[in-house]
């Protein structure tokens, strides 16, 4: 596949120049290695701080987040690969206004390790942290491990409520318990059609059949649930929403929020095809749509596919999804 890149060792950290060119009020480096990125004005006294952090290749996921009433910082790793602990600890430092860290992330390996090494480094330094860990993936494992799932898409969600609630000042404690509520009532499922070609390497994550499709399948190629002919719009849609229905157990009259995300390489057109499907299904259902969200928000390079996250709404995660949000990549 054709890239518009340089050398492919400089990928990231070009990337990350760019950005901070073109996103001089938003956006500023809190290291020597612009490897960790915060708000331009962090850190914001008396506000609890959010970081985030991943491989980078899923843009906007992870440092498209950073920004008024979402996350405070992030830290940068290579192309699917952890940050460090030293980045995420100099994000923790530059975005700590006293209130404490929330640490609001996927659930990967890599980046827990991490983490947990950052916020004991914090821990030296007197600054409380919390962390949220996201596991939106309803087809990364079974009901009763879904601790070990995978953060996806529904991480935009758990960046909007956690960055509205500590925008209004809530604690650390609160603004904890409001991302974790809101991981907890949020699922999310996808389908892959061609794969990514990581820049380094030159080569496809996965190899999939022309005609061929792969239900369940990870961000960065991680096995599926099942493969099978590709299958039309609503059918994918159907058996999308089915998963996470049963999942969430979702009733008549509830309200929640609707994303549609595509992957990378995806038409718009297509997305609102299983949009207008996920729509209508659920208002069949008596299920109210309170708020839709449709295009890339969280992709894996040129990856062909989609996926669908729902998010369970009360009166208060409603009212902080409603929120004024600012980022390079998200204004609401």
């Amino acid at each position: 596949m054709k890239k518009l890149i340089n050398d492919p060792r400089d990928f990231v950290d070009e990337v990350v120049d760019g950005l901070l060119l073109a996103h001089p009020d938003r956006l500023r480096a809190a290291s020597e290695t612009r490897r960790a990125l915060v708000r331009a004005d962090a850190p914001v006294a008396g506000q609890v701080g959010i970081v985030t952090g991943g491989g980078s290749g899923h843009l906007p996921a992870f440092l498209g987040y950073v920004g008024k009433g979402l996350c405070s910082g992030v830290a940068v790793g290579n192309v699917f690969s952890s940050p460090s602990a030293e980045q995420m600890y100099e994000a923790t430092k530059a975005v700590n206004g006293g209130a404490g860290v929330l640490y609001l992330y996927g659930n990967y390996v890599g980046d827990s390790l991490n983490f947990d090494l950052a916020a004991d480094m914090a821990d030296l330094d007197d600054i409380p942290t919390r962390t949220v860990r996201i596991t939106d993936d309803a087809l990364s494992a079974p009901p009763e491990r879904g601790t070990e799932r995978r953060g996806v898409a529904g991480m935009v969600f758990a960046f909007k409520i956690a960055g509205a609630a500590a925008e209004r000042g809530d604690s650390l404690e609160k603004v904890s318990e409001l991302a974790q509520r809101t991981v907890d009532n949020t699922r999310s499922a996808g389908v892959g059609l061609s794969p990514t070609i990581l820049p380094e390497a030159g080569r496809a994550t996965f190899e999939l059949a022309d005609g061929e499709m792969e239900i369940g399948i990870g961000i960065h190629g991680e096995p599926g649930s099942r493969r099978g002919p590709l299958e039309t719009a609503d059918e994918v849609a159907d058996t999308l929403l089915a998963v996470i229905l049963d999942d969430l157990r979702l009733g008549a009259d509830e309200q929640v929020a609707v994303l549609v995300n595509g992957l990378g390489a995806t038409p718009l057109e297509e997305l609102y095809l299983i949009y207008r499907r996920v729509h209508n299904t659920l208002i069949d259902k008596g299920i109210g749509v309170h708020r839709p969200y449709v295009g890339e928000y969280a992709t894996s390079l040129e990856m062909a596919g989609a996926s669908v996250t729902v998010l369970r709404l009360d009166d208060e995660l409603t009212e902080l999804l409603d929120a004024p949000a600012d980022s390079p990549f998200f204004q609401q």
